[in-house]
């Protein structure tokens, strides 16, 4: 019982150990909001991550692509159809956008997907990252009659509906085919006044002759006017940062929205390849939240894509595809479920990829930087158990009378012992303790307080426009909270091993020799 007591005193009446106590309780709560940041973010990403890249990738070395989907699946099936949760076929080829912003083409190079609708849920979320409703439930490249703004970008995001995209579909390509019409009408009015005021009668012919194109009359006797304000083209969902910019008041600002027309351009299939271009509509937005796809993605129908690259053979109708995105059960060890696939097909021809294999390099620089975090503010900690270390050097110095008399009336070596390593345990469970709740509550409002810092500062803490969160992720992991703690103890009571056993091994004539 007495060890208890003189452990209690010495913490209320040594104020000099409370400097070892902040520096415990700093370095815990620091320990625990980084932690706790670093898994949010890690989380964040790699569930976006495996929504985009199926846990594995079966895809053709070239181009070109692979014929005949339907075989290789079924062949794939037959080898480990127990494991397949669900199988799609894509094309993926690299191509360059354009569009117009207030006439000035803007040019971006992207990734061109093509995807089948039918079968693209059974394999990748990609559904569940399209803006529209309507389009999560089921993937579709129809333009949609509005609906784009009653969608939030994230259940994360506590952002509001985006207003920019309240008239985006059908009711934006009306009204903008509408408005790109009484331009041209004023266009040639301005050209027929011209026309009339010139004495030249060549020049009235030409524009005579201008206006009634016989080609024009042609195609519109044949009814193959393509009307945008009744018709699309072939639809295609952007990456939605290609369309759009971040503020840096987290605001999106649209360049295009669904119903605007694009032009893409992209390699046919042939040897050598050769360009070809197509206008397509934007009929939705695509939004991981990831940046690298967000910025780089653009998605169109399957079939579409193979027609205009000459992926299909004329004979038979079977189309060529570059991978096979394979979606596996729950509990199915994906490195295994590759191997089998590497050692049925020539690895000459296909690669066969999990999604960690695809983001390996990304992965690990993660894990490298919250295992360089961790030992960096792991020495927080430890400088505090120096200073622990020198604080008991000095209680021992100072309470030499006390420790001889303690000895004198029979207290053992043991004893004295363990009095100044309960100290020094007392001292990791009240620093450890304050710092774990600090570290907790503040994690529960890192927003709130990130907000607060802005708005002292004028500048944001955490910019929407880098990250391409609204707010910051975290998870916090009980197993990651106990093993902090216990290091956070583990350093306080290893500190204050020498000067116990100082302590102990004093004799009570010695200590009392002088008094």
């Amino acid at each position: 019982m007495y060890k208890l007591l003189l452990c209690w005193r010495y913490l209320r009446t040594r104020y000099i150990a409370l400097a070892s106590v902040i520096s415990v309780t700093l370095g815990v709560a620091t320990m625990i909001v980084v932690n706790s940041v670093m898994a949010g973010f890690s989380h964040e990403m790699m569930a976006r991550m495996k929504g985009v890249i199926s846990d594995v990738v079966f895809e053709s070395h070239s181009l070109a692509g692979f014929q005949d989907a339907d075989w290789h699946m079924r062949e794939i099936r037959r080898l480990a159809g127990d494991d397949i949760a669900g199988m799609t076929p894509t094309v993926a080829i690299p191509a360059m956008l354009n569009f117009q912003v207030r006439g000035q083409w803007i040019t971006r190079q992207v990734n061109f997907i093509g995807v089948d609708e039918k079968t693209c849920a059974s394999a990748s979320d990609f559904s569940g990252f399209l803006l529209h409703p309507a389009n999560r439930q089921q993937a579709n490249f129809e333009l949609r009659d509005g609906g784009y703004g009653d969608s939030r970008p994230s259940t994360l995001d506590k952002q509001a509906p985006r207003k920019a995209l309240i008239k985006a579909g059908w009711p934006y390509r009306r009204e903008k085919a509408k408005y790109e019409q009484s331009l041209r009408v004023q266009r040639n009015a301005g050209r027929q006044a011209q026309s009339g005021a010139s004495a030249d009668p060549f020049a009235r012919s030409a524009k005579s002759s201008e206006s009634k194109d016989p080609f024009a009359i042609k195609a519109e006797s044949a009814e193959q006017v393509f009307d945008p304000a009744t018709e699309q083209h072939t639809g295609v969902i952007m990456g939605i940062a290609l369309a759009s910019y971040r503020d840096r008041e987290g605001t999106d600002r649209f360049l295009v929205l669904p119903g605007d027309d694009v032009r893409l351009t992209f390699p046919t299939a042939a040897t050598p390849p050769k360009a070809v271009s197509d206008v397509f509509t934007i009929t939705d937005f695509y939004e991981s939240k990831m940046s690298e796809y967000d910025s780089s993605f653009v998605f169109v129908p399957l079939r579409r894509l193979q027609e205009l690259r000459g992926m299909i053979d004329p004979t038979t109708g079977v189309g060529s595809v570059t991978s096979l995105q394979i979606k596996l059960k729950e509990g199915v060890d994906a490195s295994t479920f590759r191997d089998k696939l590497k050692a049925h097909f020539p690895p000459e021809l296909y690669g066969v990829y999990t999604w960690q294999d695809k983001q390996g390099p990304l992965l690990a620089a993660v894990r490298m930087e919250t295992a360089i975090l961790n030992v960096l503010l792991f020495l927080i900690i430890a400088v505090a158990g120096f200073g622990i270390l020198a604080i008991f050097f000095m209680i021992v110095v100072e309470k030499t009378r006390d420790i001889g008399i303690l000895k004198s009336l029979g207290a053992s070596r043991r004893g004295v012992l363990g009095i100044f390593l309960s100290y020094g345990l007392s001292l990791g469970v009240v620093g450890s303790g304050v710092g774990l709740v600090l570290g907790v509550l503040f994690v529960f409002y890192i927003n709130e307080i990130a907000d607060l810092l802005g708005r002292i500062t004028g500048q944001p803490v955490f910019d929407p426009s880098v990250y391409y969160f609204q707010k910051i992720p975290t998870i916090i992991e009980p197993f990651t909270l106990v093993w902090i703690v216990a290091g956070a103890m583990m350093i306080a009571v290893m500190a204050s091993i020498l000067p116990a056993r100082r302590a102990a091994c004093l004799h009570p004539v010695e200590a009392l020799r002088y008094e």
